[in-house]
């Protein structure tokens, strides 16, 4: 018998929205609902946890752990880079959002804390990580279909 409760493997059309506790929005899908297939990893793990069971039409919201979420802060992910490894006419400045070529080809986010005296100081930190985060999601539909039933 199929069912419209989520569960791993289920494609899931939801609005979410991530909160920090000081109540600013840091993400929002208010425009446009998301599609995903639950375990796929478009979602963090944590994320998933809170949707398990939930059905069309119905609302969650928790707060998650930085562990839950995007972990802790860590200060290996602090880098100096010489201010000569950026283009010469860019303006960087403190909190500038800027991405970065990963050797193998992958793209990441970097944060600028501070430029001085030649050197660019970059936080490679998920901007959220070390923060709890208020999850809130509205499940707008379930569709189990492709998950294999024990018939």
């Amino acid at each position: 018998m199929a069912t419209s409760e989520l569960m791993p493997g289920s494609t899931v059309t939801l609005h979410f929205s991530l909160a920090l506790n000081d109540g600013t929005i840091a993400f929002d899908t208010e425009d446009e609902p998301l599609t995903c297939t639950l375990g796929n990893g478009t979602l963090l793990p944590g994320l998933e946890l809170a949707l398990y069971g939930l059905r069309p039409d119905e609302e969650q919201t928790l707060t998650l752990t930085p562990e839950q979420a995007w972990g802790e802060r860590r200060a290996e992910l602090l880098k100096e880079m010489p201010r000569s490894d950026f283009p010469a006419d860019s303006k960087l400045e403190a909190g500038q959002i800027l991405a970065f070529s990963l050797p193998d080809g992958d793209e990441t986010m970097g944060t600028v804390l501070a430029v001085e005296d030649g050197k660019v100081l970059i936080d490679f930190n998920h901007p959220l990580s070390g923060q709890e985060v208020i999850f809130h999601a509205h499940i707008l539909d379930v569709d189990n279909s492709a998950i294999p039933t024990d018939d």
